[in-house]
């Protein structure tokens, strides 16, 4: 780089002010819509109840993806010349991190609330729905804090998977799902054809493992047996059971369901989401069990304001695999990659109804592959019913097709 070059590069980092810089502050919105709640349920009139109780669902189903609508697309892309800057910025680590004490805040008040003799069984169940849309985008924190370096983000990111007991995820995501991401032997990536129902027990049994085997290769190259003080792995299970033990030995036995159905809906609301990013999408095989680059167009991209800055700028998926080691303030939307037709929190409806996904999605996928069935990553168990459904799109391939047993 001439010097020439270097002034011009200084001068756009100068000239380059993150318009959402404020915003970013919005992460902390979803466990204070909880906290909230609580407290209006617990000060608020009786009649109101019912309302505070259901929050989770109104909040994940229909108020955000309002709010995301009315706000529309994210018209801001970092320069490259300013993204060195942006990741030296210590604010935007501190916002990540500042979501912790209130995602812990939320769990405890909504806890006390379901310990209460006077609370309903049928509220606690709805209280465990609410904290599960805290412990799901919870999960999101953990994935931006588990591509940091430092040993603390790694523990924090084990304090906010605490709640659901998803700690494997930690080691799972960067180091399994990365590198397999858009290939049929990836269990985070789903297929076209795949039901959300069918991939959710696929991923979360396949990443659990996926865990257990690099955890142990890992501690194999140290010389070290899996049963080790130096297992990251149950140093993560440590802190959930400590987490969920405190929390029974604070409120009792009552919370019992709010812990499961918060447990279980934040995986499920985390797993919604896994579905969606990489949907039938598949990278280059080049032969020998070898894949091509990730690259942007091997994720689903979508750039809603109001979502990406809930989310960390989750959603634009494509920049983070291609950049993995770059900050959500660094991310950048391309426009000519595969695009969700709306953001997250619109799209966990449809992947939670198959007709509905299969309706919005299947057609989108084949187009953008042009009707080559050989480049699709499709579920061996749809592929004659999809070939019969869409005979129409598929094109004649001369290449063997591969798939997935």
């Amino acid at each position: 780089m001439n010097a020439k070059t270097s002034i011009n590069s200084a001068k756009s980092a100068v000239k380059f002010s993150d318009n959402k810089r404020r915003l970013w502050l919005l992460g902390l919105v979803v466990p204070n819509i909880a906290n909230a709640a609580f407290l209006g349920y617990q000060f608020g009139p009786k009649i109101t109840r019912k309302v505070f109780a259901a929050t989770g669902p109104l909040a994940l189903h229909l108020i955000i993806p309002a709010i995301d609508k009315a706000m529309g697309e994210d018209p801001d892309n970092p320069p490259e010349e300013a993204i060195a800057a942006l990741e030296h910025d210590p604010y935007y680590a501190r916002v990540v991190k500042l979501f912790i004490p209130f995602q812990l805040a939320a769990n405890f008040y909504g806890n006390y609330i379901a310990s209460r003799e006077t609370t309903p069984l049928t509220d606690r169940i709805l209280f465990g729905h609410l904290l599960g849309v805290v412990n799901g985008v919870a999960i999101n924190t953990a994935h931006e804090l588990s591509h940091k370096p430092g040993k603390l983000e790694h523990y924090l990111s084990h304090l906010c998977l605490a709640p659901t007991g998803y700690n494997h995820f930690r080691i799972e995501h960067p180091y399994g799902h990365h590198r397999r991401v858009a290939t049929p032997e990836d269990p985070a990536s789903s297929q076209l054809g795949e039901s959300f129902w069918q991939f959710w027990p696929r991923t979360v049994v396949g990443s659990f493992k996926s865990a257990i085997e690099i955890e142990t290769r890992r501690l194999e190259r140290k010389g070290k047996q899996f049963w080790s003080l130096d297992n990251e792995l149950m140093h993560g299970w440590a802190i959930s059971a400590a987490y969920h033990l405190l929390m029974l030995k604070c409120f009792g036995t009552r919370i019992i369901p709010t812990q499961l159905t918060q447990a279980m809906c934040g995986i499920t609301l985390f797993e919604a989401v896994n579905y969606m990013e990489h949907y039938g999408l598949k990278r280059e095989e080049l032969g020998n069990g070898r894949y091509a680059r990730t690259m942007p167009e091997h994720s689903w991209n979508n750039n809603s304001m109001f979502s990406n800055v809930l989310l960390y700028q989750l959603q634009r998926h494509s920049d983070h695999h291609a950049y993995p080691a770059r900050s959500f303030q660094s991310l950048r939307h391309y426009a000519n990659v595969p695009q969700l037709p709306a953001g997250y929190a619109s799209m966990v409806l449809p992947a939670l109804i198959p007709n509905w996904w299969f309706k919005l999605m299947d057609e989108r996928v084949i187009q953008h592959y042009e009707g080559q069935i050989d480049k699709l990553n499709i579920y061996p168990k749809a592929r004659k019913l999809l070939l019969n459904k869409y005979a129409s799109l598929f094109k004649h391939t001369t290449q063997p097709v591969t798939l997935a047993q």
